[in-house]
């Protein structure tokens, strides 16, 4: 695994660009916790998807697909609770779930080393 820190800083500038815009609709009552969380899970998914490079193809492919997925579902959530009224509650569990579920599915795809 090697970390590219060019791509990253991208990656992280792409991620805060697209919270900032969840935090300045009009109807988004949870604008700091949306903009903590998205940018951290909308960070998590596009530096494992543009920042990290690996040594084995296959690994690297299918840890890109996995994050492309799960940043794309990441979009969605946000999207919802900028544009809902829904609990901090609701929006913690929701995301914590998806995100520590990209965690060990990452986890599982980087230990199989095919």
């Amino acid at each position: 695994m090697k970390f590219n820190p060019i791509n990253s800083v991208i990656a992280l500038a792409i991620s805060f660009l697209i919270v900032y815009g969840f935090c300045s609709l009009d109807s988004n009552t949870n604008r700091i916790l949306v903009g903590a969380g998205g940018f951290i899970f909308l960070s998590a998914t596009l530096v494992m998807m543009i920042g990290i490079t690996f040594e084995y193809p296959r690994t690297a492919l299918n840890l890109k697909i996995v994050s492309g997925i799960f940043f794309v579902l990441a979009l969605l959530s946000n999207l919802i609770f900028s544009l809902l009224n829904l609990s901090y509650v609701s929006y913690v569990i929701t995301n914590g779930i998806i995100l520590l579920v990209f965690a060990l599915i990452a986890r599982t795809i980087y230990l199989l080393k095919q």
